[in-house]
């Protein structure tokens, strides 16, 4: 699908305000409701817009220890290991990437014995990992909510 500037602009608002009204983004551009919700179904029809969510501080909820694993497998391993990785609710987000780790994870729990349980209980539990290197957050400057156009 090619995004015109309306398409763009319509994007650029939703990913700063996605609780913003179809009526207030048709005054923001000059057009009516029903145009504003057309071109958002037919976003959503495309795949462009994948869906709608909310971005929760992980650390007002509890979840005051964030951090970043590489994790390195045997190719044989790579998808069930991601799989695991994936289905469990402490990961955030788990990635393949290229470069000298397989997959790129974040993790979020409550406190370091948890931390400390989930390597050792749920990912050194896994079979065909061969390495782990984790990175703790210390503080965040910017995280991502929405793509920019």
């Amino acid at each position: 699908m090619r995004l015109d500037e309306t398409d763009k602009k319509i994007l650029q608002l939703l990913t700063e305000n996605g609780r913003m009204s179809y009526v207030d983004i048709g005054k923001e551009l000059n057009l009516s409701r029903v145009s504003i919700r057309e071109r958002v179904n037919q976003l959503m029809d495309n795949g462009v817009i994948e869906k709608f969510s909310v971005v929760i501080n992980s650390e007002k909820i509890g979840k005051g220890v964030s951090a970043f694993f590489e994790v390195d497998c045997e190719p044989a391993s790579l998808v069930a290991v991601a799989e695991a990785l994936a289905n469990n609710p402490q990961v955030a987000s788990c990635y393949q990437m290229t470069g000298p780790s397989t997959l790129h994870m974040h993790v979020l729990v409550e406190d370091f014995a948890k931390l400390e349980s989930f390597i050792n209980e749920e990912l050194y539990s896994l079979e065909g990992i061969t390495r782990v290197e984790s990175h703790i957050l210390l503080r965040r400057f910017k995280s991502r909510t929405g793509l920019k156009l």
